[in-house]
């Protein structure tokens, strides 16, 4: 009697163990389409084609940023200057267009523009590995001045005031589609392959998870943390300038403010995705998940008329009651 009672706490404990790590794995995707199907029955628009292609267009440019903010985070660092970096890449790209000289091909110049924001926003992630790592300054205090910094900078470059005309070949970024589908969803989902790739089938991929969850074991092995940690700082401000690159094309001009506070929504979506503070575990296709639970939340909010105040406070329910569910989970797996 006694062995089959041992038995059967085996099996159970077994099957709760088997279901936890399924409800780990694939619960964000089950969250995904239980809000989908509740916001579909609330307002029969919310599954048209064009209200869908909305929601991901609208979730790109974060999407884009939360890319290099999943990498820092894996390992066990934290970048908070990335909406100030955006606003920042975003200006420089706006005022190198508005800056063309005469006799360029607009196309040639559009590059030129972009790689000046890009260059930007990874010169800004550098510098914040650069005393992260260097200097061994908290990645949480120098990503925090730099958030400042960096506002700082766009506001006196801009001196206040938007910067507009800046063409319609720019425009093309945000608005134009292929087959259908818009350009930002297919960077998006181009980016987010790569970045997968990278961390699943790269050695240096898996040293980012490495550093995560021994950082001296890896340097014991030979490895140059110092090099990576401070390449994936670049990443995530690179990253960073993209996506304020398409969301100054978005918006057909360069906004001293804009992505103000967005760190937070990126940051909400990386942790929401399932990739843990304290680094070593997560996935980008969880993270991309996790925008786009994110963004279908407004977007449903917007389509019931809810109001702004109260969609703030309903998103960040949301974050809030997923991260404990996540967290219990993963307790008693542990």
């Amino acid at each position: 009697m006694g062995d089959e009672t041992r038995e059967r706490t085996t099996m159970r404990a077994t099957i709760g163990q088997n279901w936890r790590r399924w409800a780990l794995d694939y619960g964000i995707y089950v969250i995904l389409a239980l809000i989908a199907i509740v916001l579909s029955l609330v307002s029969p628009h919310f599954f048209q084609t064009s209200n869908l292609l909305n929601i991901f267009s609208q979730a790109s440019m974060k999407a884009i940023i939360a890319i290099g903010v999943t990498m820092v985070i894996l390992m066990a660092q934290i970048d908070l200057s990335v909406g100030s970096v955006a606003a920042l890449a975003g200006a420089i790209t706006a005022g190198v267009i508005q800056a063309m000289p005469a006799g360029w091909p607009t196309e040639a110049w559009l590059i030129v523009s972009i790689g000046a924001g890009l260059g930007v926003g990874a010169l800004v992630g550098l510098v914040n590995g650069m005393f992260t790592v260097l200097r061994n300054i908290p990645s949480f205090i120098v990503t925090l001045a730099m958030l400042a910094i960096a506002r700082g900078l766009t506001l006196l470059y801009t001196q206040g005031r938007p910067i507009f005309g800046l063409g319609e070949e720019f425009s093309v970024i945000a608005w134009a589609d292929v087959l259908g589908v818009p350009v930002p969803v297919l960077i998006v989902l181009v980016l987010y392959l790569l970045a997968w790739l990278f961390l699943r089938e790269t050695r240096l991929g898996r040293y980012v998870y490495a550093i995560g969850s021994n950082e001296r074991a890896v340097e014991l092995a030979g490895v140059n943390v110092r090099a990576i940690k401070i390449a994936v700082f670049a990443l995530s401000g690179a990253m960073a300038a993209l996506g304020g690159v398409v969301l100054t094309s978005r918006l057909d001009s360069a906004q001293p403010t804009m992505a103000t506070a967005w760190e937070l929504d990126v940051i909400a979506m990386v942790v929401l995705g399932g990739t843990s503070l304290y680094g070593g575990r997560g996935s980008v296709a969880k993270t991309l998940v996790g925008a786009l639970i994110l963004q279908t939340i407004a977007n449903g909010l917007n389509l019931m008329n809810v109001q702004a105040y109260w969609q703030q406070v309903t998103k960040g329910a949301v974050i809030l009651i997923a991260l404990f569910i996540e967290r219990t989970l993963r307790g008693r797996e542990e």
